[in-house]
């Protein structure tokens, strides 16, 4: 399926959002700004452009699992509406021991463009039965 997306680059050396391979769900969004985040800080890192989805569908801004798994570089918050106008800007958390240097062009998270689900919600006094049941955090063992 594929959607027009509007772009608005805000800063003169904003980087286009764009897929690294063909296929891929979510393309790379880049800093416009150097920043040092010290270890155990967050920082709000801007990407310098705004968009324009269709009706019907959100931005789900996403860690780089190679940022998550070598320097402990996370992601916080992330759900952009369709009617949002203004600047995107990543919120990243430094949960390493090392303080992240980002400078302005480099890869520091993704975004991915997914339709909308609006749930009808429906109160009720039982749930359906499941063989899983209300089992929660590490119910299915270590192995």
């Amino acid at each position: 399926m594929v959607i027009k997306v509007k772009i608005k680059k805000l800063k003169e050396n904003a980087i286009v959002p764009r897929y690294a391979h063909e296929g891929d769900a979510a393309m790379d969004l880049f800093s416009t700004e150097n920043y040092l985040v010290l270890a155990g800080t967050r920082q709000l890192v801007s990407i310098g452009i705004a968009m324009e989805l269709p009706e019907g569908y959100f931005a789900s801004i996403r860690d780089k699992s190679g940022l998550a798994y070598r320097k402990g570089i996370t992601l916080l918050g992330g759900v952009i509406e369709y009617t949002y106008r203004g600047e995107y800007g990543v919120i990243v958390l430094n949960t390493g021991d090392e303080d992240f240097e980002i400078k302005a062009g480099d890869k520091i998270a993704q975004v991915v463009i997914a339709p909308v689900a609006t749930a009808e919600v429906e109160v009720v006094e039982d749930l359906g039965e499941t063989a899983r049941g209300d089992g929660a955090w590490g119910s299915t063992g270590t192995r």
